[in-house]
């Protein structure tokens, strides 16, 4: 069964051809050419890495169609039953009718579901190009079938082997004869016709059951064993009887001298003419394992925003003076990513998202300095000034593009290199088709419904089987588990079931729960979808407090997130000790302290709590504010290296009694100043850590207000997703590049009048007339308003063939309406290199 012409491009496509309305496209070209636009636009919007860039005509079109990596990359994007199918047809003869690829699907026996998801699968092939021919003569495109097809070298997904012509090719006519001859075949006058009568009885199923019912017993175990594949097997220079018994009747053909193969139509026969084990026209069903009511999902996953909101936060708050240093090769190092992951309280690879999520909404970034260092952008501050559900909104819809995967973090590249958290390498182009994926089998389940997580991976691995076998499959399964982890703690999900935030994030139909039926409706841009889902959001979120609740034993609790200002003076003088419902703070020395260096003074901070307490300031709370304000820069640092300076000498000797001080270097200069060998910011240090609370001060003796500006970045973009194959083209682009092929495949395809003297084109050649010829004949064409074929070439050196109707000739330029343009030109008449007259039917 030759395969040669399968998929043939219209290699003439420059010459008219004379089919008749009714008449079966010979070519994938000229199928294209006689479906309609729609069909186009569908094939484009299927395979858009055909429009890259637009082309020229249909011809080149279905070249490109044509190509090894365009075809692997349609194949990739099949489901597993449309998959099948393309299987099925490259074991198939070719053309196939319908009902033969019905048979090799369902077998002998019908089987409805495959009846019913036949049609479907046969329109999809049809429309991306890989299958075309009508029902009678389905093809296979050459590339495809050359993939799919069973060869030793690439076996067949279905386990079938080669057909007999295939597997005896290289056969004598001899062995051949001998062959038939023990099968109880009459003989034959040459090898085709033997072939052909073997083929036959295979394909017999009462002849071959009549000779399978003459095979011993161990050889039908033998046929066993290969029926389903690998077909192939191995054999002794002097097989087994059974084995010998198969050979000798062709239903073990050599491939070499060890090794033997069970011919397609043999195999086909035990299967009972399947040509998959276990057809899957039916995708499996996405069961939720368990379900709760709508709006404790939406409750749950709000709760976990809020979390999300507060941690991302916190992060970024605590690099507000700069972060950890990067590493040489890029990311965050093992020993800064365990701190950080300390300091949320998290484990390691959740707090990697958390980096990777600030990160690819642009708060995070590498400042850029010699001793480069990651700290917070200036977009962090915007963000920061955002209502709470906005703020979600734009994390939620970074995560949903991003490509950056955190799960890979720890991991090796292919180089053996670990990778590191907002390192290099941790692109997945899959990711973002994965996510919205596995959202959107989520969002198919009734609202309030859990996902069972066995079988959602069981469906992506039907709707993408090629992706999800080879060294894809666990990274697939992988990126879709982590989605689901990761959409729980960002409170896209709520107990593992969609929330409808989301639903409005991912353009989602929104469930009952949405009372609002201004969002119903699920196309628009994702800026409005991600305002759909703030809006839905900002009534499940905590309401922000201004108050918090002072208490005798030194700590407040805020019962709710604080407001902005409130919020950023507290995280001064306090720090917090635990977090939950309510968050606790606790007030200390160093806090109170931390708040003086900022530039309050004591009844700045009594003042502040009375105004933000609804309880009065306890006195203990008050007398450690008076406390440490009475000693806060008694004690003067200053540079000298760094020198110590106090009214009170008495102090300074204290000081320098205490064994502490050693390392500090110091020695009495004056009765009221010391001076010391550390600098400046370690003896600040050094005399906190041993209960004193000095002061910096400035050149001129002015106390420094160490206030807590942010340190940020300069400006920096969020990192732009790496894309998995070019962008899916919009309506616009579509119309347009089907408008350019259609006129671009009439300009090649109208039938010309040849001058009798010149010589027949070849495709693609441009015609050539001499000046002369070209201006009389587009003058006579601007007279009768008729259209004309030319051979143009631009400034750049690019030729092309344009059909354009003639309006007016003058000044060395033909001005007309250029069909293969769809619009009115002016082209040099020294530009055109031949110009010929369409045929009588073309004008």
């Amino acid at each position: 069964m030759g395969i040669g012409g399968i998929g043939e491009l219209d290699r003439e496509a420059h010459v008219p051809k004379e089919t008749g309305a009714g008449a079966a496209p010979r070519t994938l070209a000229e199928a294209l050419r006689a479906g309609g636009d729609e069909g186009l636009a569908a094939l484009l919007r299927a395979r858009p890495d055909l429009l890259s860039p637009v082309p020229n005509d249909l011809t080149q079109l279905a070249t490109r169609a044509g190509t090894r990596g365009s075809v692997v990359r349609a194949l990739e994007r099949l489901d597993r039953f449309a998959l099948q199918t393309a299987e099925a047809l490259a074991v198939a003869p070719d053309p196939a009718p319908y009902s033969v690829l019905l048979g090799l699907l369902a077998g002998d026996g019908a089987d409805p579901e495959i009846e019913a998801a036949l049609p479907r699968a046969v329109g999809v092939l049809r429309e991306q190009a890989l299958v075309w021919g009508d029902d009678e003569r389905l093809r296979l495109v050459r590339t495809a079938r050359e993939l799919l097809a069973p060869s030793a070298q690439h076996p067949s997904p279905t386990g079938l082997g080669p057909s007999v012509a295939e597997a005896t090719a290289g056969m004598s006519p001899g062995r051949l004869q001998e062959i038939i001859a023990a099968a109880g075949l009459p003989a034959t006058h040459d090898p085709v016709s033997a072939v052909a009568a073997l083929t036959e009885l295979f394909t017999d199923r009462t002849r071959m059951a009549a000779l399978l019912d003459t095979a011993p017993t161990e050889a039908l175990a033998v046929l066993d064993r290969l029926v389903w594949g690998p077909p192939y097997g191995e054999v002794t220079a002097d097989p087994a009887p059974p084995v010998r018994w198969l050979r000798d009747r062709g239903l073990l053909l050599p491939v070499s001298t060890r090794t033997v193969v069970l011919p397609r139509e043999a195999a086909l026969h035990l299967r009972g003419g399947r040509a998959h084990r276990v057809p899957e026209p039916v995708p499996p069903e996405v069961t939720a394992a368990r379900t709760y009511r709508p709006q404790v999902v939406d409750n749950a996953a709000a709760g976990q925003a809020h979390t999300a909101l507060a941690t991302v936060e916190e992060l970024l708050k605590s690099w507000d003076q700069g972060g950890p240093q990067v590493l040489r090769a890029g990311g965050l190092s093992v020993r800064d990513l365990k701190r950080t992951a300390a300091a949320l309280d998290v484990p390691e690879p959740t707090a990697a998202f958390w980096l990777e999520l600030a990160h690819g909404a642009g708060l995070l970034a590498s400042d850029g300095e010699a001793d480069e260092r990651y700290a917070p952008t200036p977009a962090y501050d915007d963000w920061l000034d955002l209502p709470p559900a906005e703020r979600w909104a734009a994390l939620a819809a970074a995560w949903l593009a991003a490509t950056r995967t955190a799960g890979v973090v720890g991991g090796q590249d292919a180089k053996g290199r670990t990778l590191s958290a907002l390192g290099p390498g941790l692109d997945r182009a899959q990711a973002p088709e994965v996510r919205r994926r596995v959202l959107a089998l989520q969002a198919a389940l009734p609202p309030g419904a859990a996902a069972d997580r066995e079988a959602l991976l069981a469906r992506l691995r039907w709707d993408r089987p090629l992706r999800s076998g080879g060294p894809l499959a666990d990274l697939r399964e992988q990126l879709a588990v982590w989605t689901l982890d990761e959409a729980e703690l960002l409170g896209v999900t709520g107990r593992g079931a969609l929330a409808t935030p989301a639903r409005a994030l991912l353009n989602l139909p929104l469930a009952e729960a949405a009372s609002d039926d201004a969002f119903h409706g699920h196309d628009c841009e994702p800026s409005v979808a991600a305002s759909r889902a703030a809006t839905l959001l900002a009534p499940l979120l905590p309401e922000a407090v201004d108050h918090v609740l002072l208490q005798a034993d030194l700590t407040a609790v805020a019962p709710g997130p604080l407001r902005r200002p409130l919020a950023d003076v507290l995280a001064v003088l306090a720090d917090v000790e635990s977090k939950g419902g309510a968050t606790v703070y606790r007030f200390t020395p160093g806090s109170v302290r931390r708040a003086l260096d900022a530039g309050r003074t004591a009844s700045d901070l009594k003042d502040f709590l009375t105004a933000h307490s609804r309880t009065p300031v306890p006195q203990p709370l008050a007398y450690l504010i008076d406390d440490v304000a009475r000693r806060h820069g008694h004690l003067r640092v200053g540079a000298a290296s760094a020198y110590v300076r106090c009214d009170d000498d008495a102090v300074l000797g204290e000081i320098l009694a205490d064994r502490r001080a050693a390392a500090l270097g110091l020695r009495r200069l004056a009765p009221t100043v010391l001076a010391a060998q550390a600098d400046p910011a370690s003896l600040l240090e050094g005399l906190r850590a041993m209960g004193y609370a000095p002061a910096a001060e400035s050149a001129e003796g002015d106390v420094l207000v160490t206030r807590a500006d942010a340190y940020r970045t300069p400006p920096r973009t969020a990192p732009a997703p790496v894309p998995d194959g070019p962008p899916a083209p919009d309506a616009t682009l579509l119309k347009a590049a089907v408008r350019a092929i259609r006129a671009g495949d009439h300009a090649a395809t109208a039938a010309r009048r040849e001058p009798s003297t010149a010589a027949p084109l070849a495709p693609g050649e441009l015609p050539r007339t001499s000046p002369a010829e070209t201006l009389a004949t587009v003058q006579a064409a601007a007279l009768t308003g008729s259209a004309v074929w030319i051979g143009y070439v631009n400034a750049e050196g690019a030729a092309s063939q344009r059909v354009i109707a003639p309006v007016r000739v003058e000044g060395g330029f033909v001005t007309g309406y250029d069909h293969t343009a769809d619009e009115v030109r002016t082209y040099p008449l020294h530009r055109i290199t031949g110009v010929a007259e369409l045929a009588e039917d073309e004008t």
